[in-house]
């Protein structure tokens, strides 16, 4: 299901990571990077919560825009019932919105909040999503402590939030529709190969998008995918020109672009619902507008899946949630 939004924009952002994405090769582009995992918190959850406080306070301040004037909050995050950003809205008295898309979280914020903004519903709102690397491990997996090894097909949970201010307010960015995916089963059921779990999913979206608007997908300047990693990077390339004749050429994917993946300690890339805004909102956004890019479409993917399902045996579902954003002049 595709919807058209006609003047929804993104108005300014905020990316806040941890030392892992600030060492890597998009780091410049961040608005605050941490040195360590704690953030001056007493655990990781803590922490979390704290990177989404820092997120949203950070784009208020970046925007100039009131809190207070701010209609809604939406976001979502990994940790179970959502606690790092319900703890966080805690310190805010605006409604909220609770969203849990995995890592598809960032771009399903994105068409709620244009939905409402374009059904005239609200005048503005606030879209975020967070992931903290030790939290995740800890809930998903092992704790750090415990020194497992891992498959390099394993990606490897970002640290970092990121939040989006949308209005009606004309800037630079539109966000021009976005398309709501289907859950999909590819019969995966290997939690350390999140790639091969997620990219059917991203395939799916995307050629409804394109069924949906009409178009060739050589009329986005960019692809992006949220956090395949470089083997479901490959997987969706592959899948996408063997089932539907769709070559991939100005494609990438955020996992795969916010590490240095020869030099860090990150086996298949990053992933986490803070992967993909953080490279959206950082580096591409700052590409666009520079002009490099006029439209990208960034396909946010999301395992849907939790440790005691993976326990059962059964295999994994998965998501993706896609939006078109354009360079308005």
């Amino acid at each position: 299901m595709t919807f058209k939004f006609n003047d929804v924009y993104i108005n300014d952002t905020s990316t806040i990571t941890g030392p892992y994405e600030s060492e890597g090769p998009l780091g410049k582009y961040f608005d605050l990077c941490h040195k360590d995992l704690y953030f001056g918190e007493k655990n990781w959850e803590q922490a979390e919560v704290k990177l989404v406080d820092e997120a949203i306070n950070t784009l208020v301040n970046k925007s100039k825009i009131n809190i207070d004037n701010v209609d809604l909050l939406i976001g979502g995050d990994l940790l179970n019932q959502i606690v790092a950003s319900n703890y966080a809205m805690e310190k805010f008295k605006n409604s909220f919105i609770g969203i849990y898309a995995a890592c598809s979280t960032s771009t399903l914020g994105l068409i709620l909040g244009a939905s409402l903004i374009d059904g005239g519903f609200i005048n503005n709102a606030i879209t975020f999503t967070s992931s903290h690397n030790t939290s995740a491990e800890k809930q998903y997996r092992y704790p750090v402590e415990y020194g497992g090894p891992k498959h390099k097909s394993t990606t490897f949970t970002s640290t970092g939030s990121a939040a989006a201010l949308l209005s009606k307010n004309r800037s630079s960015i539109k966000i021009e529709s976005g398309t709501i995916g289907r859950v999909i089963d590819s019969k995966v059921g290997d939690v350390s190969n999140m790639g091969a779990v997620m990219a059917i999913a991203a395939a799916d979206t995307i050629v409804s998008h394109l069924k949906d608007t009409g178009r060739n997908i050589d009329y986005y300047d960019l692809v992006l995918t949220g956090d395949l990693g470089i083997y479901g990077k490959k997987i969706l390339k592959e899948y996408m020109l063997s089932e539907y004749n769709i070559d991939l050429k100005n494609y990438n994917d955020t996992g795969v672009m916010l590490y240095d993946l020869e030099n860090q300690p990150v086996y298949a890339g990053a992933s986490g619902p803070a992967c993909a805004p953080l490279v959206t909102y950082g580096y591409v956004f700052d590409q666009m507008k520079k002009g490099k890019y006029k439209r990208i479409l960034l396909a946010a993917t999301g395992a849907l899946m939790c440790p005691t399902m993976a326990n059962h045996k059964l295999t994994i579902p998965s998501i993706s949630h896609v939006v078109s954003l354009e360079v308005i002049s």
